[in-house]
């Protein structure tokens, strides 16, 4: 991914709410499969950890090496990755021009 490509994501990313949140259990296999239902239906998911356990960087590498996606940005205790979706695409076709 090129930095004008994530600078894009980032743009986009910044209006969106978290929706996935990661406690005090960490990143398990519920985890996994809710995030990897809402990458193939965003394609773009920003997480929140509440843990204490677990940085946002570390959560944000687990997810990523478990579900083949990219890490966007990480801010504090919140990540944004990004993972194309097999069948509805909404940004492959802009990052490509990018």
């Amino acid at each position: 991914m090129t930095s004008k490509q994530r600078a894009y994501l980032r743009s986009m990313a910044n209006t969106l709410k978290c929706t996935l949140y990661i406690g005090q259990d960490g990143i398990d296999a519920q985890t996994i499969s809710e995030a990897y239902s809402i990458l193939e239906a965003r394609e773009l998911m920003k997480v929140q950890v509440r843990a204490e356990n677990i940085t946002a960087r570390e959560a944000c590498d687990k997810l990523c090496e478990a579900l083949g996606c990219e890490p966007v940005q990480v801010i504090g205790n919140r990540f944004v990755v990004y993972r194309e979706a097999r069948e509805k695409k909404r940004y492959a076709e802009i990052l490509s021009s990018l």
